[in-house]
């Protein structure tokens, strides 16, 4: 499964500044897990940010969304997007073909 999440700034910038060291280490911790393929932020930056995420189903991708310290803090929120790819350029076809959570594996069992 691949994932588009949008998140969106609930708050005003000062309320939101706070968490911004804890949002960057969510976002690297999902990127070293291999989860998390892109991230940014949406231009104009004060309006949220994207990521492009794979390897897990919708629920798990939705419980990673709820750890975010910006969610925890009620100063954004997502919307998960899920798509099941039908067509893709070669460049990312193998990176989106391997899966990271195989049947029957634990959530836990993610590479760390």
């Amino acid at each position: 499964m691949l994932h588009l999440l949008t998140l969106r700034y609930l708050a005003a910038t000062t309320e939101v500044e706070p968490h911004v060291a804890g949002h960057v280490h969510f976002l690297e911790r999902y990127h070293r897990q291999g989860i998390f393929l892109i991230s940014g932020p949406t231009v104009p930056a004060e309006e949220g940010g994207v990521i492009v995420a794979r390897g897990v189903d919708r629920a798990h991708m939705e419980d990673i969304a709820a750890e975010d310290p910006f969610v925890r803090a009620g100063v954004a929120a997502y919307q998960v997007v899920t798509i099941a790819p039908g067509r893709m350029h070669p460049m990312v076809s193998d990176l989106l073909a391997e899966p990271l959570v195989r049947a029957g594996s634990e959530r836990g069992d993610l590479p760390r």
